[in-house]
């Protein structure tokens, strides 16, 4: 039977984000966009609410589409406050499209948005060792410094917790816990990357 990091056994759909998705070093920008969206919705809720929600967000977020929703006006606003299948924040709604109008802007100006977020962690996964779950910080110094250059280039709910949450589901960090079977592996991926 495969180990797998605790809190990940909620669900079907926990299990195969967590054995599929999680961790894993992420360099594609819409996907980047997608969690930095994501996550922004997470703030003071659980990411099984998120997680179940997903697809909702997807559909009603035009796909995740950066410049798409950065064109969204007030009518649209008023749906997606109408919309039972995703978080009806209007706080939350605006953040991710004043974030998707700052996602470009940070686009043009560094080449990529993975190019910009990824200067962070120096371009390598950083690779923790914690045994168990309750060892995983909630933020570091490092999500700390992440938070306040995401909000002052223009970001909104980029807090540390949600920076750290972010950088764990990217794979900025690999913080599967030593005795998961996906800790050798997310490991190994981060590896080849940089030997590429």
């Amino acid at each position: 039977m495969k180990h797998r990091c605790k809190w990940s056994l909620g669900s079907e759909l926990y299990v195969a984000y967590h054995d599929e998705e999680w961790g894993v070093p992420l360099h594609d920008d819409d996907k980047l966009f997608e969690f930095l969206i994501l996550e922004g919705f997470q703030a003071g809720l659980s990411w099984s609410t998120i997680l179940n929600k997903r697809e909702a967000f997807k559909e009603a977020f035009d796909g995740f589409d950066a410049k798409i929703i950065a064109e969204y006006n007030d009518t649209k606003v008023s749906e997606l406050l109408q919309n039972a299948g995703i978080i009806r924040n209007r706080l939350k709604i605006k953040a991710a499209i004043k974030n998707a109008r700052t996602f470009l802007r940070i686009q043009k100006e560094c080449g990529s948005f993975d190019k910009y977020i990824w200067q962070f962690v120096n371009y390598q996964t950083i690779q923790n060792h914690f045994e168990n779950e309750s060892d995983i910080p909630a933020t570091t110094n490092l999500s700390d410094k992440m938070s306040k250059q995401l909000k002052k280039d223009g970001f909104s709910f980029v807090g540390s917790t949600i920076c750290y949450a972010f950088m764990q589901a990217t794979g900025m960090v690999n913080d599967h816990t030593t005795s998961c079977f996906r800790y050798k592996k997310c490991r190994s991926i981060s590896d080849q990357a940089l030997s590429d």
